[in-house]
């Protein structure tokens, strides 16, 4: 049963170096990224605006992705089942122009991720401008061992106790000791995990229901720690 998903994920890689290999980059940067001149460090450091998804692909092979839960199916009473397509839509003089949305996150699980947030017709083609989005997005997250339960020095949690913030919802993200796993929502692990952070207290407050800004408030956290190292 394993096995047509691997040959699938082989033959998707392929096709991924092929097209990487036949990319003729229109921006100064991916020229640079093209001929090997510059680093993912470098391009985070100098704060330079990445316009082009393959500098990142190039420089960042083993990237990974996954959807948010942002939607919900439609229940009696209101509720129902969450998934990852939310349904919106434009009032227009010809009457109501459906829409599906998504939210993806990207990570190499090495200190590498990014967020991004897509609208279209169809759910793959949102699906595909969101993880475009979250690749033009992506960070570098700041890791370390924080807790004063632990004092091994391991890039496994954060070095600080960090505060973010999203419209209605706080959150607080505290390093934990090594083991303690990733005390926090289902969807907000999957950030963590693309991050490559293994421990850590999170503490959130407002409307978390509204994932969108739950999920931007752990990424305006993230973001502050390269600010407070």
């Amino acid at each position: 049963i394993e096995k047509p998903e691997v040959e699938e994920k082989e033959v998707k890689k392929v096709v991924e170096n092929e097209k990487l290999a036949s990319w003729k980059p229109k921006t100064r940067l991916g020229m640079l990224v093209k001929e090997g001149a510059i680093t993912i460090d470098e391009i985070l450091d100098k704060g330079m605006k990445i316009f082009e998804r393959e500098i990142v692909e190039t420089l960042l092979p083993d990237l990974e992705y996954e959807l948010i839960n942002i939607g919900q199916a439609r229940g009696k009473f209101g509720g129902g089942k969450r998934r990852v397509w939310k349904q919106v839509q434009k009032k227009s003089g010809e009457g109501n122009i459906p829409k599906f949305a998504a939210m993806a996150v990207v990570g190499n699980k090495d200190g590498y991720v990014g967020i991004g947030y897509g609208k279209a017709k169809e759910t793959l083609s949102a699906r595909e401008k969101a993880i475009r989005n979250a690749e033009l997005s992506i960070f570098k997250v700041v890791r370390g061992c924080g807790s004063f339960d632990c004092v091994c020095n391991e890039k496994h949690s954060i070095p600080l106790r960090v505060e973010g913030k999203c419209s209605g919802v706080r959150v607080i993200l505290k390093p934990a000791p090594r083991g303690t796993g990733l005390v926090a929502d289902d969807e907000i692990k999957k950030i963590f995990r693309l991050a490559g952070i293994k421990d850590i207290y999170v503490q959130s407050f407002g409307q978390t229901r509204t994932k969108m800004n739950h999920v931007k408030a752990v990424i305006d956290a993230l973001k502050k720690l390269n600010n407070m190292v």
